[in-house]
């Protein structure tokens, strides 16, 4: 059985002569990253979007205007939609994925994110795993970048081995399997209280985290496990006056208590970039922080100084969370103080 399916865009010039894909140095470079991963190449099953190899290499050629698209597809590109008259392409990788029934299909590269799930920009979705939603839906999709933009770009290729030592351990199941997370929102007060003598007292380290929005803080949250977490709010835009906290008193104790957290030295903290929330909580509410021990980007970046250090980044490294950035909803937001 093969339980990992790597799809890859087209043929290159050594593919196209012999049919085999990823048979040229993108596949030479393809092995040796899979190697790494510890993954067998003899042990997947390799395929592409299209096996056939467009006009100067350039996948553009193959697209044309929105009335010329294949139905239910998607722009790969601005402006561009793949040619109907090449449906059949689609239809082949589906079957090929039906025949194969692999565990987890790996897209190597945008196109292949394309098909698989009418989405675009490989570099917001590469490592977290989806469901195919075009191509044989259903499938568990990882996507990482394509060996062939990898030799343009260096620097992508330590991503892309973490993402295929990711895609080694998802190819053990089929089902895409998300960590358990109980998340307290919209607190009252009391139920701040009751979190906090229930789960905050005694725990080995806090996870505090603040959202901004201009001068104002417009929640912060706690996290004293991995599984467990409170979020307590301030801006509310379904409220009148935008104000989570229906009265001053409320507001004023909800802070007290963020205070006296965050101040208590003999709570260890934990931070994401947390120079910025430590200097944004003295200078903007003359709340210190302190005994913040640990921050996640700095751990990182002691492990890998040349990659990406924002959170996005590394959930998709270190937990086995969606992209949950792409999953709320677009709009702008502007909050005003009656300061």
């Amino acid at each position: 059985m093969t339980n990992i399916v790597l799809v890859g865009e087209s043929y290159g010039e050594e593919e196209e002569r012999t049919r085999i894909p990823f048979s040229g140095s993108a596949g030479y470079e393809l092995t040796k990253m899979l190697g790494e991963a510890g993954i067998h190449r003899a042990d997947t099953y390799i395929t592409n979007v299209f096996n056939l190899r467009p006009k100067g290499n350039k996948i553009e050629t193959l697209c044309g205007t929105k009335s010329q698209a294949i139905p239910g597809y998607p722009a790969l590109g601005k402006g561009l939609y793949i040619r109907a008259e090449f449906a059949r392409e689609l239809e082949r990788l589906s079957n090929e994925l039906i025949e194969v029934n692999p565990n987890l299909v790996v897209a190597l590269g945008n196109t292949a994110l394309w098909a698989l799930t009418g989405r675009t920009t490989i570099s917001k979705f590469r490592g977290t795993t989806t469901l195919s939603t075009h191509c044989a839906t259903g499938f568990k999709c990882l996507p990482t970048y394509h060996p062939a933009a990898i030799l343009r770009q260096w620097d992508l290729r330590p991503i892309s081995v973490i993402d295929l030592v990711k895609a080694k351990r998802e190819s053990a199941f089929p089902e895409i399997r998300r960590p358990f997370r109980e998340v307290w929102i919209e607190p009252t007060l009391e139920d701040i209280y009751e979190f906090h003598k229930r789960y905050i007292e005694g725990c080995r380290i806090l996870s505090v985290d603040i959202e901004t929005a201009g001068r104002g803080i417009t929640c912060i949250g706690f996290a004293p496990s991995p599984r467990r977490a409170i979020v307590i709010p301030f801006f509310d835009p379904k409220k009148l006056g935008k104000n989570y906290w229906p009265t001053h008193e409320l507001e004023r104790s909800v802070w007290n208590y963020i205070a006296n957290t965050c101040s208590n030295p003999q709570l260890p903290k934990l931070f994401q970039n947390g120079l910025y929330d430590i200097t944004f909580l003295y200078r903007g509410y003359g709340i210190r922080v302190a005994n913040a021990r640990e921050d996640t980007m700095l751990l990182h970046y002691s492990l890998q100084p040349e990659s990406l250090k924002g959170l996005g980044f590394l959930g998709s490294v270190y937990t086995e969370e969606g992209s949950w950035k792409e999953m709320r909803a677009r709009g702008k937001k502007t909050i005003k103080r009656d300061d």
